[in-house]
């Protein structure tokens, strides 16, 4: 089975073609010291991304996936600056390329589609990871968690994406390893692929019905065969 009359693939950033836990995980723990807390293992911290910078933060003031709605908000704002400064020191000393992300990503290109990314990372961070890990020149644009009112789950920046590329939402196809990629296509009743080594909180990405889950990223190839040319 493949997709049929599709054109344009939306593709999520961390956990789909960036393993960027690492240096997430040390801005995290960077700016938990700074506050006088205890830094966290890597692993519980990868537990944490997929939502954008702000829950991330706040789960590591929290020291767990559920937010603690007793948060101070002005902590929770000084958290986040650091954090931010952080993470801008490192954005790319340790995140590498899931195996096969660029050779895919340049074949799908060479097969006719136009690749864009929607991810929660705020904007500023993106450029730098796309640039440091070789991936300028593959997409036509990257909107970030801050780039719109709204993220992932809902809908907004999906429907923003198309209509920056003057697509028709049946063009589309958004690719994910969340329940965020996923909730997302649906809310925007687009199609869905997810991948199963990113990041979801542990929980199983098929429970959310994307139309193909795989478990690794040159699987797409299986699906998205060269775009038809118009009669």
């Amino acid at each position: 089975m493949s997709f049929k009359d599709k054109s344009v693939l939306l593709f999520d950033l961390d956990g789909t073609l960036v393993d960027s836990a690492p240096d997430l995980a040390a801005a995290v723990n960077a700016t938990l010291v700074e506050l006088g807390r205890e830094p966290f293992p890597e692993a519980t911290v990868r537990n944490w991304v997929g939502n954008g910078a702000q829950p991330l933060i706040s789960r590591g003031l929290s020291g767990a996936k559920e937010i603690d709605p007793n948060l101070s908000e002005s902590l929770v704002t000084e958290a986040l600056e650091i954090f931010l400064a952080r993470y801008e020191e490192r954005v790319c000393d340790q995140s590498v390329l899931y195996p096969g992300v660029k050779e895919t990503l340049q074949t799908l290109k060479q097969r006719g589609y136009r690749l864009a990314i929607i991810t929660n990372k705020p904007e500023k961070f993106i450029a730098p990871m796309l640039d440091g890990l070789g991936l300028n020149g593959l997409f036509e644009f990257a909107l970030g968690g801050d780039s719109s009112p709204e993220r992932k789950p809902e809908p907004l920046p999906l429907y923003t994406a198309c209509g920056m590329l003057n697509a028709q939402l049946s063009d589309c196809v958004m690719i994910g390893d969340s329940k965020n990629d996923i909730l997302a296509a649906k809310a925007a009743k687009i199609a869905s692929v997810g991948v199963s080594y990113g990041y979801n909180y542990d929980e199983d990405l098929a429970s959310y019905e994307p139309e193909f889950l795989f478990d690794q990223f040159s699987d797409l190839l299986k699906v998205f065969t060269p775009v038809a040319e118009p009669a």
